[in-house]
């Protein structure tokens, strides 16, 4: 599938939301079942490292990190965020849309990227392995989703190339 990585921008936002909506009708994307409004999904993620993956017109897929702290000493750690359009899933649009997100995040001097997946969303857990991640653990029934306790894999990159 030919595809372009491109900056986010805000005119981007329905697509975004859209697509954060379908994997949140997965059940095993996130423990959240609605997404934010534009505004709080906006405060909450970094202005660097927001990326759309776009045949021609069509948005794919997208790609941003939140902050996993506001102390200044976690300013190169970040939490990541990536969701394709169901249309799109299992056509690598996720691999690339990640690879470039990993060169911003080094970019923009971050140092370790994390992510917090649902144990059953084996898709995300072997994009993230392809990526360069690799499992710390998991958050044993760390959080409810319509009543039933789920458990979070953690992942995490480190970069070789900000100087740790």
């Amino acid at each position: 599938m030919p595809i372009e990585i491109h900056p986010m921008e805000p005119s981007d936002s329905k697509d975004i939301l859209s697509i954060y909506l379908e994997g949140i009708a997965t059940g095993n994307a996130t423990l959240e079942t609605d997404a934010p409004s534009w505004e709080k999904w906006d405060a909450e993620h970094l202005t660097s490292c927001r990326l759309i993956a776009k045949d021609g017109d069509t948005i794919l897929g997208w790609a941003a990190l939140s902050p996993v702290s506001g102390r200044c000493v976690y300013g190169g750690v970040a939490e990541v965020s990536i969701y394709i359009a169901e249309t799109a899933r299992g056509k690598r649009v996720g691999l690339q849309l990640f690879e470039r997100l990993i060169q911003e995040s080094e970019k923009n001097e971050l140092w370790t990227l994390q992510s917090g997946i649902l144990q059953e969303n084996i898709a995300s857990i072997k994009l993230h392995e392809k990526c360069g991640f690799r499992i710390i653990g998991v958050r044993e029934r760390i959080g409810q989703r319509e009543g039933i306790w789920r458990n979070v894999v953690l992942m995490e990159r480190r970069s070789n190339a900000v100087g740790i």
